[in-house]
């Protein structure tokens, strides 16, 4: 698994799922402990540590039910809340197409769309490369900005500011290492 997969793979897990999962301890663990800076391929020191100071699970689990779970959430976390006219449902073909193995759940989360780009990157077959790229530009970009401003500005932790911050910024960095890769 290589740098930009398990960037993909921790910011979409801990958008997809709630802080009281259990597949979440051990990465809640590393981070209230420090430990995700020293593996961590971007210059993001700063924003770890704030998010390292932030990770209180009873907190998280009241400000992350409140940003995304439920009719009555804050910040949607789906794509098609946040784009006129898109469906869950041509994001789901789209990744069926590519074998990726999906739940029942909406497949235009924005955690399952990280989790996705990470299922890809690690497929890394020719064809999973120019399915990055439209996942990148179709599926997330035209609307991650404003998701993403909508976590900063709801959350009640500092924890999802952070959060968001970090994710704004891997997310373009993944872009521009796709960018680079495209023109080579």
């Amino acid at each position: 698994m290589n740098e930009f997969s398990i960037i993909c793979r921790i910011l979409g897990s801990l958008f997809y799922r709630q802080p009281q999962d259990p597949l979440l301890v051990p990465l809640l663990t590393m981070i209230r402990e420090g430990k995700l800076a020293a593996s961590w391929p971007l210059e993001q020191d700063e924003l770890l540590a704030r998010l390292q100071q932030s990770c209180d699970p009873q907190l998280l689990a009241a400000d992350y039910n409140a940003l995304f779970v439920g009719d009555e959430c804050s910040v949607p976390p789906y794509r098609s809340a946040w784009e006129e006219g898109s469906h869950e449902g041509e994001v789901r073909e789209f990744l069926k197409e590519r074998g990726m193995p999906l739940a029942q759940t909406p497949a235009d989360h924005f955690g399952t769309l990280l989790l996705a780009a990470s299922w890809l990157e690690d497929q890394s077959q020719e064809d999973e490369f120019e399915a990055q790229i439209v996942l990148f530009d179709e599926y997330l970009l035209p609307w991650c900005g404003t998701f993403l401003g909508k976590v900063e500005a709801h959350a009640t932790t500092p924890f999802y500011r952070t959060l968001a911050a970090i994710s704004r910024e891997a997310i373009q960095a993944m872009r521009d290492e796709l960018q680079e890769s495209e023109e080579e």
